[in-house]
């Protein structure tokens, strides 16, 4: 489900889920495990890629709603813990957003330090409203750090999907390239930032990235259990069934 490829002090971590790279449990958790080993193995950054048209598109709808309520608490436990490791990682991360990215794959993207977007016809955003559920509220602060309430409450009250100038308008990503020059721009932002005197770049991205401590410290266990409520509520049940039900026709 991943590809690690290593640039000379940086690992990509590349989605390799076909067709959409959607985060099922097993990549939440392979991911996870990816990010914090990626430190200790000695990546000095780290890029978080995905396929050429296809950053995610988000949670595996069809896989999770086969689960109970159990095992969807696990999930959504492991689904935190995953953007936790992302906003704290201690070393840098990019993310080369090679093409669509909606919900789950653009909240990938916000708990980076960087966001590249490949120009065209994609699509990103957080749509979660959309699909009946409410965007969670470490989710939406991590938003708002990143672009501001007004922006943030324009986007995703709507569950708005923007085109990538637009996200790029709106500071949802950093720069927009095209296509094939996603990956080696993410490359060479992280290289750039590990040029700096190392010591003081960590203390002081530190400091600034704490707040995202703060955010996941505070985040109780009874958000989980409330995630997993909603879920389980008849809105995005009868929302979510029904958007399996048109991707399947569509296959035929």
């Amino acid at each position: 489900m991943l590809a690690k490829i290593e640039h000379d002090g940086i690992l990509e971590i590349r989605l390799d889920r076909p067709p959409a790279n959607a985060l099922n449990h097993g990549l939440v958790q392979a991911l996870r495990a990816a990010i914090e080993q990626a430190p200790k193995s000695g990546a000095k950054a780290i890029v978080i890629s995905g396929s050429p048209g296809m950053y995610s598109g988000g949670l595996d709808v069809p896989e999770l709603l086969g689960h109970d309520r159990a095992t969807m608490n696990l999930f959504w436990g492991d689904f935190f813990d995953l953007l936790r490791s992302i906003a704290l990682s201690p070393v840098p991360v990019a993310a080369a957003i090679t093409g669509h990215s909606p919900a789950g794959g653009a909240v990938l993207a916000i708990f980076c330090d960087h966001r590249v977007a490949a120009e065209g016809k994609f699509k990103i955003g957080l749509n979660e409203v959309q699909v009946g559920l409410p965007v969670p509220r470490v989710i939406l602060a991590a938003l708002i750090r990143l672009i501001g309430h007004r922006q943030a409450e324009r986007l995703a009250v709507r569950g708005m999907l923007v085109s990538p100038e637009e996200a790029l308008a709106a500071g949802l990503v950093d720069q927009v390239v095209a296509p094939d020059a996603v990956i080696p721009t993410a490359m060479a932002w992280c290289r750039e930032v590990m040029k700096l005197p190392p010591a003081a770049m960590a203390i002081t991205r530190g400091t600034l990235r704490g707040d995202f401590k703060k955010l996941f410290d505070d985040l109780s266990e009874g958000t989980r259990e409330e995630m997993t409520a909603v879920w389980f509520s008849e809105e995005p049940q009868k929302t979510l069934k029904a958007l399996v039900e048109q991707l399947a026709a569509r296959k035929k």
